[in-house]
Order: C-alpha cells, then structure tokens, then sequence
C-alpha cells in the first residue's frame, strides 16, 4: 500500500524491460494520471483519493522519476525517453491491468506524454485534461526573451552529456528547491510529506541523469510533433493552467501564446481557464480541480 493512498494498491509493473512503479485505486472508468518534473506520482495525493470514489484512478511514476526504472540513454539515442516512448510504457501498464480505455489528465511533462498518446493511440484516449502546459512545437516556435527566460531549464538540460548532470548533480537540493519554490504561488501548498519524497526521489545521481535525458528527447519529440502538424485530437480537452505567474512570468506563453488557443489548433473540442495559483495545481487548488475534473469528465461520456 502507499502511505500517500490509503486503500490503493502499489505493484512493479514491467514493460519493454523497464520496470514502473504504478499506485492504483477506486471503481469506475479508468482514469489515469500522470505527474510531470520535478515530481512524482505523488503531486496527486490530495485528489485522487476523491477521484477513487468514481473512478478506477491510476497513478504510475513515468520511466526516469520516483520509483520507476531510470535505464541510461547513450548520448544522441533519444528513443529512450522521448514521449513516443514513455506514452507506450503507460499503454502497456493499461494493458497488463486489463484496462481497453482511459480518461488521461497530464501535468507539466505528463501531459505532454498524454498528449502523444492520444495522437499515437486515438483509440484509447477518452478525454484528455491538460494542467499548466501548451503543446511542445508551439512552444519552440514562438519562442521569446521572455518564454526563454521561464524555461531556463530546457535549455540547461538539453546541453550536452555531461554538463547539465554534472551542474545539477552538484547541487540536486539546491536546484530542486529553487524549482518548487519558484514555481507554486500558494504557501503551504506542497506538504512536508510531500516535499520529502520529492527530494527522496530527485537527489540522486541517476534521477538526474535520466530528466536531463528526457528534456533532451524534445528533439526527437518535435520531430514526432512535425509529422502530425494540422492533425487534431478527436477526444474532448479540458485545458487548466495556473494564473499566477508573478514569479515565473512568461512560463509557457511568452508574451504571444495563448493557451485556449493554442490547444484548439491541435483538437476538436475544447474548454478551459486559469486558476488563481502556480504551476503545481493539484497541490496548490486541489478542491477546484477536483470539481472541474468531476464535471468535465461527467460531459465526456
């Protein structure tokens, strides 16, 4: 059982040899939710207990963070960790628990994972919930001082093996901490808890290694992206993004961006706004998020 769910189940689950630490619980449609950086599956401790009333909710760990396999990635081989392959990992877990169909709410890097996955498995995909990001490709295209500025590291750890796992390595509290302290506008949001297992999890040597490895993989990502441009998603989309953005300004607009939009040239339907918060929404305003999830996955059906 995991501390951070009571009543869910924690098992190891192994796919295309590499092994995923998965939490699961609940009855219902499956409803799967995926953490982004720096964090792990437990970003969703103060939601997914409720969610679990209604729906069969799982919460795996993505390969490279927390307590799922970090393999190595040789330098230039960006296949390990790209988000064609990390979106396969979560199919195949989905698999392996018996589960055809899901809904998929992603965070930071986990909805750009669920973002391939609904291009790559339109099948699987029922709805698809965005938290506090736009879509890679536009990202890069619209790229400003400002956007630039906000993502300092994307382009740290898309530097070359090993300078950017030398540098964080070196000071990996330190670095974290400037993350989540950065990027929450909501004091006492992340729990001690909570913060403790993050630093569990990302003050380590490999941890390190394996995040800079999959920021570099957005080369190959934004090929993947190249090929499906002006194809959009055929699931409902529900995009939520944190408001505040007084200590990260230009975090993923630049001053061009607008995220609503921006969605809606990659899919058919869909809703959203902000919230008053920071990056970090399931911790900073889990009761709204709880209650936009309900109803837009109610309307999804």
């Amino acid at each position: 059982m995991d501390t951070f769910f009571p009543g869910f189940a924690r098992e190891r689950i192994e796919v295309a040899g590499v092994g995923l630490n998965v939490v699961s619980g609940g009855k219902g449609d499956a409803l799967v939710l995926l953490h982004g950086y720096p964090q792990t599956h437990v970003l969703w401790h103060k939601v997914a207990p409720r969610l679990a009333e209604r729906y069969r909710v799982v919460l795996p760990d993505l390969r490279g963070y927390g307590d799922s396999d970090k393999p190595k990635a040789a330098p230039g081989d960006h296949v390990v960790y790209c988000k064609r392959t990390t979106a396969d990992d979560i199919v195949a877990v989905m698999a392996r628990m018996g589960i055809e169909r899901w809904h998929i709410v992603g965070h930071d890097r986990g909805a750009r994972v669920a973002h391939r996955m609904a291009l790559d498995h339109p099948r699987r995909v029922r709805s698809f919930t965005v938290l506090d990001v736009v879509p890679s490709q536009a990202a890069f295209e619209e790229m400003d001082a400002q956007l630039s500025y906000a993502w300092f590291h994307w382009h740290l750890m898309r530097q070359p093996y090993p300078l950017p796992e030398t540098l964080i390595g070196n000071s990996a509290r330190a670095y974290l901490d400037f993350l989540m302290e950065r990027w929450c506008a909501t004091e006492g949001a992340i729990t001690q808890e909570a913060y403790a297992e993050y630093v569990r999890c990302f003050c380590k040597q490999e941890t390190v290694d394996s995040t800079c490895a999959e920021y570099r993989s957005v080369e190959l990502d934004l090929q993947h992206d190249e090929v499906d441009r002006g194809r959009k998603l055929e699931c409902p989309v529900l995009v939520l993004w944190g408001g505040n953005t007084k200590k990260r300004p230009g975090w993923q607009t630049g001053r061009r961006l607008d995220i609503v939009e921006t969605w809606r040239a990659r899919a058919h339907e869909v809703s959203g706004r902000a919230l008053d918060c920071g990056h970090f929404i399931p911790e900073e305003k889990p009761d709204e998020l709880h209650a936009e999830l309900l109803k837009f996955l109610a309307e999804a059906r």
